[in-house]
């Protein structure tokens, strides 16, 4: 049978993996932009949670064992031809049901209830008054503050339904079956904006559906490794490390699985961060012992983006060489037959295959994209199934430092992206520079990990400026700072002015040749994170 033959689905349930079988929660998507998370919430809670289409059929659910199901939201309406369902057998398995907005809609909607489009639409901040405070509602206060985002509800209930909450304008904002172990909110609880939504999910989760709370790193550090072992064999692996926290991460679980089978290798491409060369190969070489191999190509990449300044132009070429100096560094490896990469589960989601197996059609990792193909090898994906906070998780079990663990995201290109116009090596120098205060000012004053990314971006413009008695005309850099949960969208960090001020004066006083620093407080969208 081919990858092809196999059920989109059936294949995304021989994925779970074998430490958290038995406390699973599946997550019908219909969807939602909250879906992920959803996800990382039940997750949050020590329940291994996933998600499925709404294909998903009775038997395959059967086969999932689950303790329970969560019905998402989505932009639909539930009387509308076409708009997804679920199969109405859901609730003979007998498990809790939790629907979310639509996910409430079209599980009330198959058990008898009345929807429709809302009389007044609810977008943002409600409040909530609660008139059943037992199993779903347990421990929380009678009015709360919850996040409200649809334009159709719930407009008649049954004998068989019982009103839990309502709002002033949605009259069953939350519901309870009598007869099926089904619960509905109108309301966002995975959102921080609902203050009480991870105790409304930690209720459904250990109250209504009996979960234990029992998944860990460290169960899946063992499960993964033996799985690992049994895959590999006794062919060796390499992993394309970047010094970022999904490679790291992969390569140190990789050699707790299978050792000496495993090779690293390392391109200094002549674009990373200050002393990052140092920081891989001390961390590789000296703690995990690893057979690491360190590329120098700097001066081929170089000269690959001289004279180029378009972004997409800069990174066809950096990933064009990327592949020459990866096949070369590789061809001397006996049995290798895997390349290990870092994706990571909303990789798998936003690729279009989240509720596949098939890793062919995943969206390759930045550093490695096109080698699968390129060179014959089988790809291996030890993080597949986890979510960033997850792996830093991994991370830290794993004893890899807070250094690389806590890791701000780095893009694949370098600073080729960061340097905006021309790449040369004096322009990198003098980027990495006002880089490396920008991150010494952020973690002295303790925000590094209050921030999602922080960084330096050298601008292609001159400005005049004076220093001392003197007229100057040199370059400009912006900082860019950001706050995000998952990198989709992000909003400009609040750095205090006393530490741009600072930033500002070191890069100014320290570094020649900058005379002038600005500050990005564009949010994403509708500006992206990188400048270019």
């Amino acid at each position: 049978m081919t990858q092809a033959d196999v059920n989109p689905i059936d294949a995304a349930l021989a994925d779970i993996p074998a430490a958290a079988r038995g406390q699973v929660v599946p997550i019908v998507d219909f969807g939602s932009q909250y879906v992920q998370l959803i996800a990382r919430r039940v997750r949050e809670a020590g329940v291994y949670a996933f998600l499925v289409g709404p294909d998903i059929s009775l038997e395959q659910l059967q086969a999932i064992n689950p303790k329970g199901v969560i019905l998402s939201g989505g932009p639909s309406s539930v009387y509308e031809h076409g708009a997804p369902t679920i199969d109405e057998r859901l609730f003979e398995l007998g498990v809790p049901v939790l629907g979310i907005c639509y996910g409430m809609q079209i599980g009330a909607k198959l058990l008898g209830a009345d929807v429709s489009h809302a009389q007044a639409r609810e977008y943002g901040r409600a409040h909530l008054r609660i008139n059943d405070r037992a199993d779903l509602f347990k421990g929380l206060p009678s009015q709360t503050s919850v996040w409200m985002s649809h334009g159709d509800q719930v407009t008649g209930l049954s004998d068989d339904f019982e009103p839990l909450a309502q709002t002033d304008t949605c009259p069953f904002a939350a519901v309870r079956h009598k007869r099926h172990p089904f619960f509905g909110v109108q309301f966002h609880p995975e959102v921080t904006h609902t203050p009480h939504g991870r105790d409304l999910l930690s209720n459904f989760l250990f109250t209504a559906c009996g979960c234990t709370g029992t998944w860990r790193m460290a169960d899946f550090l063992d499960a993964e490794a033996a799985r690992l072992r049994d895959t590999v064999g006794g062919s060796r692996v390499i992993c394309g490390l970047s010094g970022g926290v999904d490679s790291s991460v992969v390569a140190a679980m990789l050699a707790r699985a299978i050792g000496q089978q495993l090779t690293c290798i390392f391109v200094d491409n002549g674009l990373l961060r200050k002393a990052e060369r140092d920081l891989v190969e001390q961390t590789f070489r000296g703690h995990f012992d690893i057979d690491l191999r360190v590329i120098d190509a700097e001066a081929d990449f170089l000269n690959d983006l001289a004279g180029v300044t378009d972004p997409q132009e800069k990174r066809r070429r950096i990933g064009h060489r990327f592949i020459q100096v990866f096949k070369h560094a590789s061809a001397d490896i006996p049995d290798a037959r895997f390349l290990a990469q870092g994706t990571l589960y909303p990789d798998v989601i936003e690729s279009g295959q989240g509720y596949s197996g098939a890793a062919a059609n995943i969206k390759l990792h930045h550093n490695v994209g096109g080698l699968p193909e390129e060179l014959g090898f089988e790809l291996i994906e030890p993080l597949r199934n986890l979510f960033k906070d997850e792996v830093r998780k991994l991370g830290e079990v794993l004893g890899l430092p807070e250094s690389i663990v806590w890791r701000h995201p780095f893009p694949g290109p370098g600073l080729a992206v960061r340097v905006l116009g021309e790449v040369n090596r004096a322009q990198l120098d003098l980027l990495r520079d006002c880089d490396e205060i920008v991150l010494e000012e952020i973690v002295a004053e303790n925000l590094y990990r209050k921030t999602s990314q922080v960084f330096a971006v050298l601008l292609p413009v001159k400005a005049v400026g004076v220093m001392g008695d003197g007229r100057t005309h040199e370059q400009v850099v912006a900082v860019r700072a950001v706050e995000t949960q998952d990198f989709m969208t992000a909003d400009w960090a609040r750095i205090p002015y006393d530490v741009l001020a600072k930033i500002s004066n070191r890069i100014i006083n320290e570094v020649r040749g900058v005379n002038r620093v600005v500050y990005d407080i564009s949010s994403k969208p509708p500006a992206t994170i990188e400048w270019e």
